[in-house]
């Protein structure tokens, strides 16, 4: 960053240079913070006079990836599962995966021997009671939602350690930033796969990954409010909203994430820190299983499938929601705080 700093060959590109020039040293704290601005969208590499061979080898999106990799680490609530699941994340997922599967349907057959029968009625709390899942799901996300909220709260004190600059901007600027991706296209170009190839393809699959996450929230927040403060009970129809806003969801986190795989095995393999590359590949199974389950589910919910295809799909869930803290998901949380603190920083005269 020092040398960066004197050459500012690059500070036409992403957020991260303009929040380094606004800096005359680095402490961790100050690395921390613009390791979670960058986008990795790989453009300062390819045009670094001082990256590999050149005897520095400097490597910002490499080093910067690294850096982001430990502060999922770092920041997390309780860290002992962080660090075992940073190294076994793929593993650690099919392991929850096949533990919940197993003690949801030794729990559904104890409590209603009748319940994973044969039955086309596509009536899910006929399986799963709504009041077990209501219970199971709320402690489940409080939970996740404090570990999250932890997390982020520890990165912000710790990134505010650094250099202390004035407000100029409201949070609407950083907001923006991080729902519309624009650093993911630094220099007014699209991502970069090789030194000479770029396409629009990750900041799309990005795109399709959140949103699609978000529609398939909203579709059960739909549902949670039809069934408490209306009275509506599912099933509802295909042409209902929290199906509607489901389907679509669930296509989006199946190829969003998938594209976003196929992306990371067409890139130079240089712009990537292999410490990622578990955590990465964890989430990705966990949102594509996800999805197609639930897809599955929708299409099925009306044949004798249908109660053995609910408790899968409801233990995926289950683990994706469990390993949210702990793995690539926090990204997202983590690089909208440093967006936001960026927006605090911008145009400072």
């Amino acid at each position: 960053m020092a040398v960066c700093n004197a050459c500012r060959y690059c500070e036409q590109y992403c957020v991260v240079f303009p929040a380094m020039e606004q800096r005359l040293a680095f402490g961790k704290a100050d690395l921390t913070y613009l390791a979670n601005l960058c986008h990795n969208c790989g453009e300062c590499l390819y045009a670094c006079q001082y990256a590999p061979p050149h005897e520095f080898a400097i490597n910002v999106p490499k080093t910067l990836a690294g850096l982001r990799a430990e502060s999922y680490e770092k920041y997390s609530w309780p860290r002992a599962f962080a660090k075992v699941y940073r190294r076994y994340a793929v593993s650690v997922s099919l392991i929850l995966v096949v533990v919940f599967t197993i003690a949801m349907f030794a729990a559904a057959a104890a409590i209603n021997p009748a319940s994973t029968a044969d039955r086309t009625d596509a009536n899910f709390y006929a399986v799963v009671p709504h009041e077990i899942l209501v219970a199971l799901f709320g402690a489940v996300g409080l939970f996740v939602a404090t570990a999250l909220a932890v997390a982020v709260a520890r990165f912000w004190r710790e990134v505010h350690r650094g250099a202390v600059l004035p407000v100029r901007h409201g949070i609407h600027r950083g907001i923006i930033d991080a729902l519309s991706l624009r650093n993911l296209h630094a220099g007014g170009a699209d991502c970069t796969v090789a030194e000479e190839t770029r396409t629009p393809w990750r900041r799309w699959w990005h795109h399709a990954t959140f949103y699609g996450f978000a529609l398939c929230f909203a579709s059960t927040s739909v549902a949670a409010v039809y069934h408490t403060f209306f009275g509506w009970l599912a099933p509802y129809g295909y042409s209902s909203l929290p199906v509607v806003l489901g389907t679509i969801g669930g296509i989006g986190l199946t190829i969003g994430p998938l594209g976003l795989w196929w992306v990371r095995l067409r890139r130079d393999p240089e712009m990537n820190d292999p410490a990622h590359d578990t955590t990465d590949a964890a989430l990705i199974l966990l949102l594509v299983l996800t999805s197609i389950s639930g897809l599955f589910l929708l299409a099925s919910r009306e044949t004798t499938a249908m109660p053995g295809l609910l408790i899968i799909h409801l233990a995926i869930v289950l683990a994706l929601f469990v390993t949210l803290p702990y793995g690539k998901f926090v990204h997202g949380l983590f690089r909208t705080a440093a967006l936001l603190k960026f927006a605090r920083e911008e145009d400072r005269s």
